[in-house]
């Protein structure tokens, strides 16, 4: 079964809301931490800007190591190697 958290927060005057406690350490934002809101329908759904930045690099990346020929950590390794090599001539 999903684990969910239901909280409420009031909006104020020029449209802020504080974040209570408990979701703001399941989100593990702090105090100047961005979060990321995203619309879905009739939804917001709220992520640590850097956990989403993560997940949209993720994504994008996705099947670019097949594409490459790195199959193994070592194919990963011998392109390093490769690079550096040519980056000191």
């Amino acid at each position: 079964m999903e684990n969910i958290l239901v909280d409420n927060a009031k909006v104020m005057a020029k449209g802020q809301i504080t974040l209570p406690k408990d979701i703001r350490r399941v989100l593990g934002v702090q105090t100047g931490d961005r979060v990321t809101l995203i619309q879905k329908e009739d939804q917001v759904v709220m992520m640590n800007s850097a956990v989403y930045a993560m997940k949209m690099l993720q994504t994008a990346m996705e099947g670019e190591a097949e594409k490459a020929g790195l199959r193994s950590d070592d194919d990963v390794v011998d392109m390093l190697m490769e690079m550096r090599g040519k980056a000191a001539e």
